[in-house]
């Protein structure tokens, strides 16, 4: 199910949040507790009820594993849980990458198995991981299964995080200050809802139809296009990823939940170790506590501490796709990292605008091979942006630039006259909005602490989700709902 339909924010939301603070408020916590596990079942089951058993045996499994370390901490129960988790990661999301590897390595010609990606299965996977080596480590208390698939399963961040430990979720379920409703929390909660999902589908999806042509139509455009294709795409993951960070903290907020911060205005970073701090910020935790430090973190020398972050950006680049593009990703990531860190005092001269332009001008070409569909298509389209040979936009890719929901006024105005000068105006509009947006706004964290309802906030917020509403007849799902 997705934030951004008409299911969700009409039927399955106010369900929700209805049932579950009344139940509360009867003092039937624990059957409120089972209402929100079959609703986040509901929740995930929705988009391919055929997954439903798969989500439900690895919480089972795990939850199994976690009961053995609790009576015995031994290594051989940690390393068997560990080996089903990513046995399972490896065959859902990676077994037809190796078979085609193989195939071309060998001479083979195994058949690809093509199997359907579950959605979040790279997200709970990882969170059940690190509960399992918290638990082997003798960091978490002992939990019943109810409240344990509760926090496996909690629906905000069941699909594309944050990923939460267990110190972070489980305590707020258990706090009974948090079962009855607030309606300052009601109402922060929605107006951060609402914010995200504006980011979503007027800027997000906007930006996605012309990254989607560009990347269709890469044989063919000439070098001011794919400048703006690639500059797009940076927009679009961000506004796509930033408007499901709010959502999730939106919707969680409704029901007193707090969710760690994911999403910390990536692109205001001087240098890209922070922005690796601010962009999906619990992935590099996650990454850091259970892959760098065990690795020996930077106390083995500069060497091994080069290699070590060259691993964890492996794994985050393969993490996120299989495919070489984003292990390719993932490698220059590490190495520019590696560079800033062995240039420190070099990069802390420069003046931060030089440092800022450098950052993000990297981060824009590397999204290139992490938006491609194969290696010659991100390398023709960079090569195509360094010619600097410049022609008048196409109609098609102005077209793409249209307001939300508004199609209605292009297919019937078409016959009559061209819509196409308009539309070309409002393409620099959006550009300069998405720039003043990320650098000169503050972030959802920020917002919720300096949160207090006016009669403006209210007029925007039911604007927007009117306008939002009014924008769902072309529904797109978030980006990293595939990974």
């Amino acid at each position: 199910m997705l934030f951004n339909s008409y299911l969700f924010i009409l039927l399955f939301l106010p369900l929700c949040l209805t049932g579950w603070f009344t139940l509360n408020r009867f003092g039937c916590c624990r059957i409120a507790r089972i209402f929100l596990l079959l609703m986040s079942l509901w929740f995930y089951g929705h988009y391919n009820i055929y997954y439903l058993p798969l989500i439900l045996c690895s919480v089972a499994c795990n939850y199994a594993v976690y009961c053995f370390l609790c009576r015995k901490k031994s290594r051989l129960i940690l390393w068997t849980g560990l080996a089903v988790n990513i046995g399972l990661l490896l065959y859902f999301k990676y077994a037809d990458f190796f078979l085609r590897g193989m195939n071309l390595l060998c001479r083979t010609d195994f058949n690809l198995l093509h199997v359907v990606l579950p959605l979040g299965i790279s997200f709970f996977t990882f969170q059940q991981i690190s509960f399992l080596v918290d638990a082997w480590r003798g960091e978490v208390p002992r939990y019943g299964f109810l409240l344990y698939a509760s926090y496996v399963c909690y629906f905000p961040q069941l699909i594309a995080g944050p990923i939460v430990t267990h110190d972070e979720l489980i305590p707020q379920f258990m706090d009974e200050g948090k079962k009855r409703l607030n309606w300052e929390n009601l109402a922060k909660g929605i107006y951060i809802f609402t914010l995200g999902l504006s980011k979503k589908v007027l800027l997000a999806d906007v930006f996605g139809r012309a990254v989607d042509w560009g990347y269709a139509n890469y044989d063919g455009i000439h070098s001011e296009l794919a400048l703006l294709v690639i500059l797009a795409y940076s927009f679009q993951i961000y506004f796509d990823f930033s408007g499901y960070c709010d959502m999730a903290a939106g919707i969680a907020r409704m029901m007193n939940i707090e969710l760690p911060v994911n999403f910390n205005s990536p692109y205001k970073a001087l240098t890209i170790t922070e922005f690796w701090d601010r962009w999906h910020s619990t992935l590099t935790r996650f990454l850091t506590k259970y892959v760098y430090i065990p690795l020996g973190g930077s106390r083995k020398g500069e060497a091994r501490t080069y290699l070590n972050i060259l691993i964890v950006f492996f794994i985050s680049g393969f993490w996120h796709g299989a495919g070489l593009n984003f292990i390719i990703w993932g490698l220059c990531h590490g190495v520019f990292m590696i560079l800033t860190r062995r240039y420190r005092a070099f990069f802390a001269r420069l003046h931060p605008v030089l440092c800022y332009l450098i950052t993000f001008v990297f981060l824009n070409v590397t999204w290139v091979f992490f938006r491609a569909e194969s290696l010659p298509q991100a390398v023709k389209i960079l090569r195509r942006a360094a010619v600097f040979h410049f022609q008048e936009l196409p109609d098609e890719f102005i077209d793409c630039f249209q307001m939300p929901g508004f199609d209605f006024l292009v297919k019937n105005s078409r016959a009559v006259f061209s819509l196409s000068p308009f539309y070309s105006v409002l393409i620099p509009v959006y550009f300069v909005l998405a720039v003043v947006l990320v650098l000169g706004t503050r972030n959802v964290q920020e917002r919720a602490e300096r949160f207090a309802p006016t009669k403006v906030r209210l007029f925007v917020t039911v604007f927007l989700l009117v306008l939002c509403l009014n924008c769902f007849s072309a529904i797109s799902p978030f980006l990293y709902f595939n990974f």
